[in-house]
């Protein structure tokens, strides 16, 4: 199977390159067609996201001309010349390349190991093969085994389990303090893009009050409008944290909004009821001193980072059993795959051991009876199975290693002339 893989990811190739090479969704199909035809392949898929390009493919021709065709209409494709992209390209062949796509698809070679993102992607990019009709036999049962193999990676470590960004720890370190997040209200004070992105993950979660207020009226409403809330007066801020279970400030103001005293009245009145307040200020807007008091919360850009920091470590050591679980289906699957082949090549070496001793026999068919040519045909095909037993068994041995067992198929192939794909 000359199975290949090209292409760029963030870790060769910056930004601006990457782009020059995208495929959009809407374009996938007409692209994967111009690939076989261009790059003259039995079967193709492209895995097109932000953060890489790659082309799997299964050709005729030797390896190293796969990957120059493929080279040749990324070129085409995107109108480049080269060897604009050669600092960029990497490729992988057969066993590296079922490897490599394995570790995509789980998620191993992202840019923050253990998003999930990815799975879905190159789902959509088989999906989007399959209708081109772009996919053959050789990716049907390669890609569906990535799959297979991503979701043991899921269920078998905890890669996918740490928050890794602060929307997603401004849920886990809510969830610790306040429990189920369903009802439970949430003000946004200020209008930054990571604050009210922190605050939409949180109200993702089930969060029924969501209310938003800002020293600028108009870009209260817009946010308000986004995130099916309400708009309060800034004035009237104290009067909210008195009920409210969570707030996320994030102001361009270069003093403390929320100061210890006044929080200190805000949770007596509240009767300690836990306030979780988020700041992702720079400079901090909530005095760091109100964390002293009883049942306030409050957490800063730098402890979301720490928190961010440690999970991060936890996934790289879960990213270490991970990647053992991926080298282990790999030589299932070359295992699985060689045998499935030697199956097929054991048929027709009995097929051609045949032929080739009843070849003689067919010549003198007229200089025969049919008693004599029936006898002598069922002697020779008895020897031609006795030869080709050995044969058989050694192609099919299940302990066999699955490159010396491809290097036997190919002797064999050339011996007996037996030049059909398997």
């Amino acid at each position: 199977m000359d199975l290949v893989l090209v292409g760029l990811s963030h870790k060769t190739a910056p930004v601006e390159i990457r782009e020059r090479v995208a495929f959009p969704e809407e374009h996938l199909q007409v692209a994967l067609r111009r690939l076989q035809t261009e790059a003259e392949l039995s079967e193709g898929m492209i895995v097109s996201t932000c953060n890489r390009v790659e082309i799997l493919a299964h050709g005729q021709n030797i390896r190293s001309k796969i990957v120059q065709s493929i080279k040749a209409f990324l070129y085409s494709y995107h109108a480049l010349r080269p060897p604009f992209l050669e600092d960029y390209l990497y490729s992988h062949l057969h066993q590296d390349a079922i490897s490599h796509f394995f570790r995509v698809a789980s998620s191993l070679d992202s840019m923050v190991i253990g998003e999930p993102q990815i799975l879905s992607q190159v789902k959509q990019s088989y999906t989007s093969a399959c209708r081109a009709g772009s996919v053959g036999k050789h990716l049907n049962n390669l890609i569906p085994r990535a799959f297979f193999v991503a979701k043991k990676v899921r269920t078998e470590t905890r890669i996918g389990q740490s928050a890794v960004s602060i929307g997603s720890v401004s849920i886990e370190l809510a969830r610790k303090i306040l429990g189920d997040l369903n009802n439970k209200s949430i003000i946004l004070i200020g209008a930054g893009k990571i604050s009210s992105l922190a605050a939409k993950n949180l109200a993702d979660e089930g969060i029924q009050e969501f209310y938003v207020t800002n020293r600028n009226p108009e870009r209260s409403k817009k946010i308000a409008v986004e995130f099916s809330g309400q708009v309060v007066p800034f004035e009237d801020l104290q009067t909210y944290l008195l009920h409210v279970d969570i707030a996320v400030v994030s102001t361009s103001s270069n003093f403390f909004i929320l100061k210890k005293t006044d929080i200190e009245k805000i949770i007596k009145k509240r009767k300690y009821k836990p306030l979780f307040i988020i700041d992702i200020s720079v400079p901090r807007n909530v005095d760091p001193s109100i964390n002293e008091l009883e049942s306030v919360f409050v957490y800063d850009i730098d402890d979301l980072q720490s928190v961010i920091t440690a999970n991060l470590q936890q996934r790289h050591q879960e990213a270490k059993i991970a990647e053992e679980i991926v080298i282990e289906e790999v030589s299932n699957y070359r295992k699985q795959m060689s045998t499935k082949s030697a199956g097929a090549l054991a048929s027709n070496l009995r097929s051609r051991i045949e032929e080739i001793c009843l070849e003689d026999l067919r010549a003198r068919r007229s200089q025969l009876t049919d008693t004599e040519y029936a006898q002598t045909e069922k002697l020779l095909k008895k020897a031609a199975h006795k030869i080709a037993h050995p044969l058989v068994v050694h192609l099919k041995n299940p302990d066999e290693n699955p490159t010396r067992r491809l290097r036997t198929m190919d002797m064999f192939k050339k011996i007996f002339k037996l030049d059909k794909e398997l």
